[in-house]
C-alpha cells in the first residue's frame, strides 16, 4: 500500500505491511533534488553539502570530495553502544525515516529513499544500538547505524539470521548505494531514533490504558468496593476530560454485576479503588497530549539544512532538536507510571486479608503463602518505574566544540518510556492475576457480564491457585494476555 500522506499513531498500531511510495512523494523528492543540484553548481557555501559538520561547518570540501563527505559522516558517526534496539523499533526507524524524507525538502535522490523502503518490505534490519545519541543534532549515531547498510557496510538481521550488510544486499539482488552530496546528513539528520520509540510506547499505552480500568473494575469486584464514586454527578462538578470518561468506562464496566448489587458495609474505600477516574484519567488526558506533539513530530522535516525549492533557498535551523519529544517522553513515562503505582495497592489491598478475603487469597494460610510474594514482586516493578522516571530532559551536555551546547537527552528519554511501559504491562498483569484469585472467593456470586468474560479468557491460561505452586508461570501468562486485543475479550464497545 501507499502510505498516507499523515501519519497517526492509530495507523502506526495496525500497519506492518508491504508499502511503497507514491507518485506525489517520489515528485516531490526529486523536485527538491534537482533544485539542490542546480544551485550547488553556483558554488555556493551550505552547511554539511559542501563543509565539515558541528564545529568543522567552516572548514569547505572539494566539489569531488562530496560524495566521500557524506559516506565518511555515516561511517564516522556509527558509534553506537549498549543493547541493541528491538526489530519491530527498527522497522518504525525505517518507516519513519521514508515518512520524513518524502516530505521533499531533505535534498536526497529518490533512489535512496526506495532503498530503505526495499529494508522494510524485504525484513533487512539493520543493527541499531540503544546508546549514542543526545537527542539534539538530530539521532546521528542511531541514525547512522540504520542507514549503514545502504553502503553494504555495518550488520543486519534477515529472516532470523544475523550477517553483515554485504551478505543481505547480495542475498536479495541489491548493490550498495554511493551517497551523493547531502544525502548523509539528511540520513543522520532527524529524530526517527525518538519518535519511534516514543510511537511504539503510545500504541501500547493505548492499550494498557484500556486494560487497567477493566483490571481496576475486576478488582473492585473481588475487594467488594462501591461503585458509588464513579457516578456522573461527581465527574460533572470537576471535568477533567480522562476522569469523566473513565468514570464512565468504570460504571460500564461494572453494569449488571450481582456483586454490586449486594449490601456494602463500608462507608468509603481506600483511594485506590475510589479515586480510578482521577488518578487513569489524569494519564489519559497526558497520553492524549502526548500523541498530539508526537503526531506532529512523525509527519515533520526534522533534518538540517532543509533545502526550500519552493522558497529557492537553503536554510539551516534546529528541527531536529529532540526538546518536544523529550519532555512527552519524560512526561508519559511518569503518567503511565501512575498507573502501575495505583495498581499495586490495589493487589496489596487484595492480599491483605480485609472484606472477607483469606490472608495473601490462600485457602490454607499459613502452610500456603499464597500471592504474598506477588505483591513483593509488583513493589519491586514501581520501584523500579520511580527511578526509571527521573527526567531525562532536565539534562544536557555540552558536544561538538561547544557548538551543540544544548541538548535534549530525548532518546535516553524514549528508551526509558519504554521500559516503564513494559513494567506497567508486568505490574498490571499481577494485579489481573490476583483480582482473578480473590473473585474466586465471592462465587457463586457473579460479576459483570464483560468482567466474567475477562475472568473466563484469563482462566484458559491460568487456574486458581488452591496450594502453592510456581506463581512466576502465571504471573508471565498475565504479563502476556494483556497483549491482547481488549475488546476481543470484553466485548464489543470496550
Amino acid at each position: 500500500m501507499q502510505l498516507p500522506h499523515v501519519l497517526t499513531i492509530d495507523f502506526l498500531s495496525s500497519f506492518d505491511d508491504f508499502f511503497e511510495l507514491s507518485a506525489e512523494a517520489t515528485s516531490r523528492i526529486t523536485v527538491n533534488r534537482n533544485y539542490l543540484d542546480d544551485i550547488l553548481k553556483e558554488g555556493n557555501t551550505y552547511y554539511g553539502i559542501n563543509t565539515g559538520f558541528g564545529s568543522l561547518c567552516n572548514v569547505r570540501i572539494k566539489d569531488d570530495e562530496l560524495s566521500q563527505l557524506q559516506e565518511n559522516l555515516v561511517c564516522s558517526h556509527a558509534c553506537g553502544m549498549g543493547d541493541e534496539v528491538p526489530e519491530e523499533i527498527v522497522r518504525l526507524m525505517l518507516l519513519l525515516k521514508v515518512h520524513g524524507l518524502s516530505q521533499g525538502y531533505s535534498g536526497i535522490r529518490p533512489v535512496v529513499v526506495q532503498r530503505l523502503a526495499d529494508f522494510y518490505n524485504l525484513g533487512i534490519h539493520p543493527v541499531v544500538y540503544e546508546l549514542g545519541s543526545l537527542g539534539a543534532s538530530g539521532d546521528l549515531a542511531p541514525l547512522a547505524h540504520l542507514c549503514l547498510p545502504l553502503l553494504g557496510k555495518g550488520m543486519v538481521n534477515y529472516k532470523g539470521k544475523r550477517m553483515t550488510a554485504a551478505e543481505a544486499l547480495e542475498l536479495t539482488g541489491l548493490a550498495p548505494l554511493s551517497l551523493a552530496a547531502k544525502e548523509g546528513l539528511a540520513l543522520l539528520n532527524g529524530t526517527q531514533f525518538m519518535s519511534s520509540y516514543i510511537s511504539w510506547s503510545l500504541v501500547k499505552a493505548k492499550k494498557l490504558l484500556v486494560w487497567a480500568d477493566a483490571i481496576s473494575a475486576l478488582s473492585a469486584d473481588a475487594f467488594d468496593a462501591k461503585s458509588e464514586p464513579y457516578s456522573p454527578a461527581i465527574h460533572r462538578v470537576r471535568p477533567h476530560k480522562g476522569q469523566v470518561d473513565t468514570a464512565r468506562r468504570m460504571l460500564q464496566l461494572l453494569a449488571d454485576s450481582a456483586i454490586q448489587q449486594q449490601p456494602k458495609v463500608q462507608v468509603q474505600d481506600p483511594y485506590s479503588f475510589r479515586c480510578i477516574p482521577q488518578v487513569h484519567g489524569a494519564t489519559k488526558d497526558a497520553f492524549d497530549h502526548a500523541r498530539s506533539v508526537v503526531e506532529i513530530e512523525i509527519n515533520s522535516v526534522t533534518d538540517n539544512p532543509i533545502v526550500f525549492h519552493d522558497e529557492e533557498a537553503i536554510m539551516s535551523g534546529g528541527n531536529f532538536h529532540g526538546q518536544p519529544l523529550a519532555l512527552q517522553a519524560d512526561f508519559l513515562a511518569i503518567a503511565m507510571a501512575e498507573l502501575g503505582n495505583i495498581s499495586e495497592r490495589r493487589t496489596y489491598l487484595l492480599v491483605s486479608g480485609q472484606r472477607g478475603l483469606p490472608p495473601f487469597l490462600a485457602p490454607d494460610a499459613g502452610l500456603n503463602s499464597g500471592f504474598m510474594i506477588a505483591q513483593y514482586t509488583a513493589a519491586a516493578i514501581v520501584s523500579q518505574n520511580k527511578q526509571f522516571c527521573t527526567p531525562s530532559s532536565v539534562d544536557s551536555i555540552v558536544s561538538s566544540n561547544g557548538q551543540e551546547d544544548h541538548v535534549s537527552m530525548g532518546a535516553n528519554a524514549a528508551v526509558k518510556l519504554r521500559k516503564v511501559l513494559q513494567n506497567v504491562q508486568r505490574v498490571l498483569g499481577i494485579e489481573l492475576l490476583t483480582a482473578a484469585q480473590a473473585l474466586e472467593f465471592r462465587r457463586p456470586a457473579k460479576t459483570s457480564p464483560a468482567l466474567e468474560n475477562l475472568f473466563a479468557a484469563l482462566r484458559q491460561t491460568t487456574s486458581f491457585m488452591a496450594t502453592d505452586n510456581v506463581l512466576h508461570n502465571g504471573l508471565i501468562a498475565a504479563e502476556h494476555f494483556l497483549d491482547k486485543d481488549p475488546e476481543t475479550v470484553l466485548g464489543k464497545g470496550f
